[in-house]
């Protein structure tokens, strides 16, 4: 007879965890949970200040928080786009809007490659499907640095026969603390905001000059909702492009990004549970439609990749 045994990643119900097994990392005062179902970033922590929004072991990541997003993310307009002449259709994941949403690993159990105190490699395979036809590994990579800050690093190969079109991305929610969001200043260096329809499908683009989307000289989140797209990124010196939020006691969060980045989605929502609001920061490598309209796509012949990194900072001490 084989006795029932409980896991160690077990949940409140005796069986794993809804998200998954936990992978936790810790080193100069930072703490990282990340998740086995869609490789998401959990939690972060820098000397007991949340600089992500997070939820429970046990809860769907609420709004796709810190989920990975690959072979596309955002959307495509009905989940249809064409391959050399053949018609495509994906499931359509956001039937509200009749789009499919956030690519194809919101659902996928990634499995660990390596894991220490500081990093964590996991990696999420994507297998021919309906309306995208490629087989690909999507692999993340979370890093404590020496100071405690977060590097992430995407890379996605290349398997099956022919040309696939990728994009990826990622969904972090960027909180300071106990701070409520709307009392925050964004400060993003975008010249551009992408114009959508109702289903936030892009329709064009306009420039952010005195717009209230203007966030280049910093912004108060305040309580008006957001869901836009910016390009025209500015990058520093170094070339990384880099969007913050800062409290009034001058505390704040930093994400950065590489320049395959050349997309930003914010998202200001109400519906983050337990928050009056959320602000998303998701860095992309294309924006919504990709698939349909080409912009920021990446072709990959068998065995390429696309690889590139983003990360989080914080100063947790106010003024």
């Amino acid at each position: 007879m084989i006795e029932p045994t409980t896991p160690a990643d077990a949940g409140a119900f005796g069986g794993p965890a809804a998200t998954g097994t936990q992978y936790t990392l810790r080193h100069a005062g930072a703490e990282v949970t990340a998740t086995s179902l869609a490789g998401a970033l959990r939690r972060y922590e820098v000397g007991g200040t949340a600089l992500v929004e997070t939820y429970g072991e046990n809860e769907i990541p609420p709004s796709a928080c810190g989920i990975q997003l690959s072979p596309w993310p955002n959307r495509v307009r009905d989940g249809r786009w064409t391959l050399n002449g053949a018609a495509q259709q994906l499931d359509l994941t956001e039937p509200s809007r009749s789009n499919a949403s956030h690519g194809l690993l919101r659902n996928t159990a990634f499995v660990p490659v390596e894991h220490s105190s500081r990093h964590v490699v996991l990696r999420g395979e994507i297998h021919p499907q309906h309306g995208y036809p490629f087989r690909l590994t999507h692999q993340v990579t979370y890093s404590l640095n020496d100071d405690g800050a977060l590097t992430v690093h995407q890379q996605l190969t290349h398997h099956s026969d022919g040309r696939a079109p990728v994009a990826f991305g990622a969904h972090p929610f960027l909180r300071v603390g106990d701070t409520p969001s709307e009392d925050l200043t964004l400060t993003l260096k975008a010249d551009t905001r992408l114009t959508a329809d109702d289903r936030l499908i892009p329709t064009g683009s306009v420039a952010v000059d005195g717009t209230a989307e203007d966030f280049r000289a910093g912004r108060r989140v305040g309580t008006e909702l957001m869901d836009s797209a910016f390009t025209g990124l500015q990058a520093d010196e170094d070339g990384r492009y880099r969007h913050r939020l800062t409290a009034p006691d001058g505390r704040r969060v930093e994400l950065w990004a590489e320049r395959a980045y050349g997309y930003v989605h914010v998202f200001f929502t109400d519906r983050f549970p337990g928050r009056h609001r959320a602000v998303a920061v998701e860095p992309m490598t294309a924006p919504a439609n990709a698939l349909n309209s080409g912009d920021g796509l990446t072709w990959l012949d068998p065995g390429e990749q696309l690889a590139a990194s983003w990360g989080i900072t914080g100063t947790v001490h106010g003024r």
